[in-house]
């Protein structure tokens, strides 16, 4: 059997189903997460600029360089496990630490990531956090511990994958700049799992806070958005009236609608971002399988009550931006076809003041040709008199009778050579 020709694309569309495996962590053990993301337009940002960031710190520790145009890298940061990856508007960067410290959610283990290499990030911070993974106690004790670490009208708890763990996380930022997650491992839950745990958590704050830049866009253009539909109400209202001149709110229909189309597409992009990050944020909590864990809120109901509100309020923002921006297209529409009808009646009322401009100028042709007739025929008769005299006085017929005779053969004459030549011009 002949071998068939391969795809060109076929092994890397193939691997890219593995390309970022989950880690594999045992209780007890850390995890520090940074999520870096430029200011500005970072899908559009120069994606060579975060790998020379990540040479630069694996170069601090004499560690190989990933291949060239590799979106993830996993490697061994002297005693510690570094897990990089690259995505469409940031990097995350993760460092797995064996053991616990003495002081829980310590702000000394991101002290693996230098201060001067942290300061040469392409971009800014996006989020951080410190994973605590630690044997299950007693719920009793879970409880005791949570209360001490983080918010009780905040803090989220629930028993996930199928009592695989306990995770607890309120969301907030501490002293120290960053987020707090805990992760109370089972005594049978396997090495994989709990960095399946671990990896959901940060992937759940990071593509949250993504989400969460829609919302600012939508705040952003909030105030903006109202004075345009005050606007756009009032140029509506001034169409009922036909006094006003349509064609100077067709102008600013115009300018409205152009306004709008051109916030869209600046938004678009933000606004389509928001609903995929909203989608893999569902996604992953539904994937950890919550159970309530003694009566407390799960991270699915953290998210109901203050997430998902917000998600809401972006997609609702979208729907009125483009509902302003159909109904100003509709208006302009409208007002084009009123102004087209009074162009059109403006031309009729032209056209006929021709006809009748042109009616008179016909009768007064022909007026003018009734009086060229009578004076050529006068001139024709004095001529053909002059002509006719010595003729006429030799057969004894007077001057007035010569007159009368040759004046009506004159005059058909003349007519029909000026109404042969009227027709010729026509």
């Amino acid at each position: 059997m002949s071998l068939m020709e391969d795809h060109p694309l076929r092994y890397d569309l193939s691997n890219e189903l593995h390309a970022r495996p989950f880690p594999s962590l045992q209780a007890p053990s850390r995890a520090v997460f940074l999520a870096i993301k430029q200011a500005g337009s970072a899908e559009e940002r120069d994606r060579a600029a975060d790998r020379a960031h990540l040479i630069a710190l694996l170069d601090r520790y004499g560690l190989d360089h990933p291949k060239p145009g590799a979106t993830h890298y996993t490697g061994q940061l002297g005693r510690h496990t570094l897990k990089w990856e690259q995505h469409t508007e940031f990097i995350t960067y993760t460092v797995f630490l064996a053991g616990l410290s003495d002081r829980a959610f310590d702000p000394a283990d991101f002290e693996v990531f230098p201060e001067d290499w942290l300061a040469a990030a392409p971009g800014v911070r996006l989020t951080s956090a410190i994973v605590r993974v630690e044997p299950r106690p007693d719920d009793a004790v879970i409880s005791d511990r949570i209360g001490a670490w983080f918010v009780p009208e905040s803090v989220a708890v629930s028993r996930v994958v199928d009592e695989g763990a306990v995770v607890a996380g309120d969301f907030r930022i501490d002293e120290a700049g960053h987020m707090r997650f805990a992760v109370f491992a089972s005594a049978n839950t396997g090495q994989r799992r709990i960095g399946r745990i671990v990896q959901r958590l940060c992937e759940i704050e990071t593509y949250k806070t993504m989400s969460m830049l829609g919302l600012a866009r939508v705040r952003a253009m909030g105030r903006r958005l109202n004075e345009i539909d005050i606007s756009l109400t009032g140029l509506m209202e001034d169409m009922a009236h036909e006094n006003r001149g349509a064609d100077a709110t067709l102008h600013k229909l115009l300018s409205v609608a152009a306004e709008l189309e051109t916030m869209i597409a600046q938004s678009s992009f933000r606004f389509g971002a928001t609903k995929a990050y909203e989608a893999i944020v569902n996604q992953r909590i539904d994937v950890l399988r919550e159970m309530r864990f003694t009566g407390r809120q799960t991270i699915a109901e953290f998210m109901m009550r203050r997430y998902d509100p917000a998600m809401r309020t972006v997609a609702s923002s979208e729907q009125r931006l483009r509902a302003m921006s159909e109904r100003a297209i509709r208006a302009g529409d409208l007002l084009r076809t009123r102004v087209d009808v009074e162009r059109s009646a403006q031309n009729q009322a032209l056209l006929e003041s021709m006809d009748r401009r042109a009616d008179l100028q016909l009768r007064l042709q022909k007026t003018v040709e009734g009086l060229s007739v009578v004076a050529i025929s006068y001139y024709a008769v004095s001529l053909a008199g002059y002509l006719l005299y010595p003729v006429a006085a030799g057969m004894g017929v007077s001057k007035n009778m010569l007159t009368a005779i040759v004046t009506l053969p004159v005059v058909v004459i003349v007519w029909l050579m000026i109404h042969r030549i009227r027709n010729k011009m026509e």
